[in-house]
């Protein structure tokens, strides 16, 4: 059963959410995935997904940070200036409201806790923070992971420094896309720590699995190579696809599933089904 939500967090910001597999609610595990950047819960293949593992008897959730951009539409760009606004900061810290909102019952009451997270892309390092920081994630899974977000250039940051923003393109959408400078200087003032994913995949105690398109050309397979060479290896598990880039050769709109992607999932099932389900 598929329903939606709406939740609001402390600042009043809203958080639109879609649950897949509602009746599964009480009694089972519950897989939180995280979108990134640019992205949404209905974007491509996240609706297919949280499907899936639904049909495989979990209580999914998937949604939208409240300044991702993406507002009442749920599939196009109508919320500009939140997206300018927006801070990775905020994120985790909505990440992390939202999983108490979960254990807290706003969904209704359930008698299995055990959470997994699984994000992709720049969602994948807030899975990774997220999951260091506390001590109810039961497994981590992450897809076409960053592992790092200090991502700029000297010449870009001055640049974003002086003009007050910098103007990403969306490629679908031709949407020329602004980020304040707050975005910029909220990386910089928590690189060390806060937002330090190399220190947070060092100090991951739950099962971890790495999944990488090896022709990922949005964030280098070399990335993934890096968050491994930190984490644990009895608990960390790198998976590389061949022949793939950064979203398994999914589109948007969805156009329907390939072996890349589902090779990606079923992976990720058989290794959510090994940690999370008794």
């Amino acid at each position: 059963m598929h329903k939606e939500f709406v939740l609001k967090t402390k600042d009043d910001d809203i958080l639109r959410v879609s649950v897949d597999g509602f009746e599964n609610l009480i009694l089972s595990p519950c897989l939180i995935i995280v979108h990134g950047f640019k992205g949404f819960k209905n974007w491509g293949f996240f609706p297919y997904v949280a499907e899936r593992f639904a049909k495989k008897g979990y209580f999914v959730i998937t949604f939208n940070f409240s300044h991702n951009g993406v507002g009442e539409s749920l599939t196009e760009f109508d919320e500009l200036e939140k997206f300018a606004k927006n801070t990775l900061s905020r994120e985790l810290n909505e990440l992390s409201f939202f999983i108490d909102s979960y254990k807290n019952g706003f969904f209704g009451k359930h008698e299995n806790s055990t959470i997994g997270i699984l994000g992709h892309s720049r969602g994948g390092g807030l899975s990774i923070l997220t999951a260091s920081q506390r001590n109810d994630i039961s497994a981590v899974a992450v897809w076409s992971s960053v592992s790092d977000y200090d991502r700029y250039t000297e010449r870009q940051k001055n640049e974003w420094k002086r003009n007050g923003y910098f103007e990403v393109m969306n490629s679908r959408t031709h949407q020329l896309m602004r980020q304040n400078y707050s975005f910029l200087e909220d990386i910089e003032n928590n690189k060390e720590d806060k937002l330090n994913i190399e220190k947070a995949a060092g100090e991951l105690k739950c099962p971890f699995l790495i999944v990488h398109g090896e022709q990922d050309l949005t964030v280098p397979v070399k990335e993934a190579d890096r968050i491994f060479s930190w984490s644990n290896k009895e608990t960390t598990k790198l998976v590389k696809i061949p022949s793939t880039g950064h979203t398994f050769n999914a589109k948007h709109p969805f156009e329907g599933s390939n072996s890349k992607l589902d090779m990606a999932l079923e992976m990720s099932l058989e290794f959510f089904n090994r940690n999370l389900i008794n």
